[in-house]
């Protein structure tokens, strides 16, 4: 290239390098109205003007030759030596990178490192980690990859969402869902009443919360936007091992559901990560239907499948945790079960894709008998419905400080066990029957509410 036009290499690679509307919008705060908005983008817009002329004189062309020829020995000595990469490696891949081939070289990579994970970002460009939208630890939470230490402490090295990745994800993502099911919380006091919101949940911990296990855990993601809105605080979801592998993910592996479920806290179900959490006076969310409950079949709705195992009762009156039942309907308002675990075993290929995953995948429960130590893993078949409403009702605490007979006795754990498992089917029953008097259980009741008071107003319900 004529030396008197390397001056315009520069503005030329803005164009590939990256959208400049994304980079300038990093700087662009959400909550101005739509004039301050544009004036605010077009001043980043425009200050990045003398950045871009200053790079002519920082990258003189025989500077920018002798780079790219040590880049071209460095990359092979590099890819001469992938294979022995024992290291956890993270690969960011832009889908719109108009510089180079991120997403290929992503595919070569993936193949080439034995511990290697992908997160594609298919809408961004070349100047990934400068583009607005992108929060880089919020990637590497996602992915389980922060640490303090040599190795990785699920317990310890959880970083509580920050307020930008709160706002990201419910005021965002999940923003019309919530909007649509206007879900509905309550929560029993110690006299026995029953109180829209949270009031009835204890402030500090230990706490564990015991429910109900909707299906595909649709109920989870109104349950944790309420608990940090109301208590500023959220609890650690004890979840299969399988969501935390990363082994059935590509090299163009989106940010997925099982991403934000880590973001939130969420960590494999092990008694001593349960015994460590307590220790740390933790709320800790606890589903003991596991991955049978979460994906039931047809026409076993808001059925526990709860296995003879009281150990987390014993647990919990080791460290005198407060036990707080939990009941939630709603699932059969949104959801219809297509076609179940049942089935796709009778469909070849869906039956070998299913024992292929559970094959791999760590087992829990070996020792349970029957359809209560089912673990399998599989993708029901769903079909979305016309929103109804969803409901929880967080049941009286039960106080398990100074029940050492419990600790020493299987026989009285059980016992307490058994309660508490009926208390979640009483407190199930009740909501399903107290819905029937919501008149505001339709979307089209609730839609008429909203536009005459807002769409942040709470729409009523029910009186408990």
């Amino acid at each position: 290239m004529p030396s008197e036009l390397h001056v315009t290499v520069p503005y030329l690679l803005s164009f590939v390098m990256g959208d400049p509307l994304k980079m300038a919008m990093v700087s662009v705060e959400n909550n101005l109205s739509p004039p301050e908005t544009l004036q605010k983008l077009s001043d980043s817009l425009t200050s990045m003007l003398p950045l871009l002329s200053e790079l002519a004189d920082i990258i003189p062309r025989d500077t920018l030759f002798w780079k790219l020829k040590l880049l071209k020995s460095g990359a092979a000595y590099t890819n001469s030596r992938l294979h022995a990469v024992q290291a956890e490696v993270l690969l960011l891949a832009s889908g719109n990178d108009n510089l180079l081939p991120s997403g290929e070289e992503a595919d070569r990579l993936f193949k080439s490192l034995k511990n290697c994970r992908v997160r594609y970002f298919k809408d961004n460009g070349h100047t990934l980690l400068l583009e607005d939208g992108v929060n880089l630890l919020s990637v590497i939470k996602g992915v389980n990859m922060y640490r303090r230490g040599r190795q990785r402490d699920p317990v310890t090295d959880y970083i509580p969402p920050t307020l930008s990745e709160f706002k990201k994800t419910f005021d965002e993502d999940h923003k019309l869902f919530h909007l649509a099911l206007s879900p509905v919380m309550l929560s029993t006091l110690k006299n026995g009443k029953i109180v829209r919101g949270l009031a009835g949940v204890p402030d500090q911990g230990p706490v564990l919360f015991v429910g109900y296990h909707a299906l595909m855990g649709i109920e989870l993601s109104p349950l944790y936007e309420e608990f940090l809105r109301e208590k500023r605080t959220s609890f650690r979801g004890m979840a299969h091992p399988i969501l935390f592998g990363g082994k059935h993910e590509s090299s163009r592996q989106e940010l997925s559901r099982f991403d934000t479920i880590s973001m939130y806290g969420g960590l494999p179900v092990t008694a001593i990560n349960m015994y460590r959490l307590f220790e740390r006076n933790q709320f800790v969310l606890l589903y003991p239907g596991g991955v049978r409950e979460a994906l039931h079949r047809k026409g076993e709705a808001y059925k526990l499948f709860w296995p003879d195992q009281p150990e987390f009762v014993r647990m919990a009156a080791r460290f005198g945790v407060t036990i707080i039942p939990f009941g939630f309907v709603g699932e059969d308002d949104v959801l219809e079960l297509v076609a179940d675990y049942n089935d796709q075993k009778n469909i070849p290929y869906l039956r070998e894709w299913i024992e292929s995953i559970n094959r791999e995948a760590q087992r829990v429960r070996d020792s349970v008998k029957g359809e209560d130590g089912n673990q399998d893993v599989h993708i029901p078949a769903l079909l979305p419905k016309v929103p109804g409403r969803f409901y929880y009702l967080f049941g009286k605490p039960i106080e398990m400080k100074g029940m050492d007979n419990v600790v020493r006795d299987r026989k009285s754990a059980n016992e307490v066990y058994l309660h508490i498992k009926s208390e979640v089917e009483s407190l199930m029953s009740y909501l399903k029957r107290k819905r029937e008097e919501d008149p505001y259980r339709s979307i089209a009741q609730r839609a008429v509410y909203q536009a005459s008071w807002g769409a942040s107003a709470e729409v009523p319900t029910f009186e408990p």
